[in-house]
């Protein structure tokens, strides 16, 4: 199954917030040996969001998705998913459970709004503040802030998909090529595909003023990764290429950033 990530806000697009849902993502999918197979930032457009959903519905992507999902006029994703999969909004029991136990005297209908959902939907725990996210079908949605979201898209992949975890993690390998252009390596690198097609081949150029360089990779599991290396070395030698390996970094995505409320809103 193809995992897709969906980034709701017009404040992504306008430049007023800077997303951080991605880099986190990635970390948390690595750790279960998953990849992330695509990405879309939608505005607050229930026509565009709607038609978003409608088609991944359609593909059976897992699709976790951030934002959205408050109390505001232009929180449209609980909308979005309903008018896609063709079902109404309905106030979910328990969700309408935890909203009274938590508000009490003070829940609002806008407040309760937010225990609206499409129908059949399942919930996410929100460990943070209680109130829920949702699951329709394989689309997860949960809020904008790190805070809640993290924890509850952790939840979802161990909680729905413990049977996607792979024990043997994806690794990589690569090696750095100077002074030459991707024209050279363009039949090596299609060689390598068609001969080992359970390895992801990549070629990142690196410009360094008038010099620079080229990372040639692969990425696999480990069975599959082993004698796409040796091909690809042995490929390189037969074309009189130097190349020096590279060593990829302890934590590809990067160190987790405080959770601080940078991300888009609910």
């Amino acid at each position: 199954m193809r995992i897709g990530l969906v980034l709701v806000g017009d404040e992504l697009l306008s430049g007023k917030r800077s997303d951080r849902h991605m880099p986190r993502t990635l970390e948390l999918l690595h750790a279960r040996g998953l990849e992330l197979d695509w990405v879309q930032i939608l505005g607050d457009d229930l026509r565009l969001l709607s038609h978003h959903y409608a088609r991944t519905l359609a593909d059976g992507d897992i699709v976790l998705s951030f934002g959205g999902i408050g109390a505001t006029p232009d929180d449209r994703t609980r909308q979005a998913v309903a008018e896609a999969a063709g079902v109404e909004l309905v106030l979910h029991p328990e969700a309408e459970t935890i909203l009274q136990r938590k508000f009490g005297d003070d829940l609002t209908p806008q407040r309760l709004e937010m225990g609206r959902f499409p129908a059949g939907a399942r919930l996410i725990p929100n460990a943070w503040n209680g109130i829920p996210g949702f699951s329709f079908e394989h689309h997860h949605c949960v809020p904008g802030f790190p805070q809640m979201a993290w924890p509850m898209i952790e939840w979802v992949l161990d909680h729905h998909y413990p049977h996607l975890h792979q024990t043997d993690r994806q690794q990589e390998f690569a090696v750095r090529v100077q002074g030459l252009g991707e024209s050279r390596l363009i039949p090596l690198m299609h060689e390598l595909l068609r001969d080992h097609p359970q390895v992801r081949v990549s070629s990142l150029p690196h410009i360094e003023g008038d010099n620079g360089h080229i990372e040639l990779g692969l990425r696999g599991l480990p069975e599959a990764l082993t004698p796409a290396r040796e091909a690809m070395l042995a490929g390189l030698r037969g074309l009189g290429i130097e190349w020096t390996e590279v060593t990829p970094p302890a934590n590809p995505t990067g160190s987790e950033p405080p959770l601080a409320d940078t991300g888009p809103r609910s």
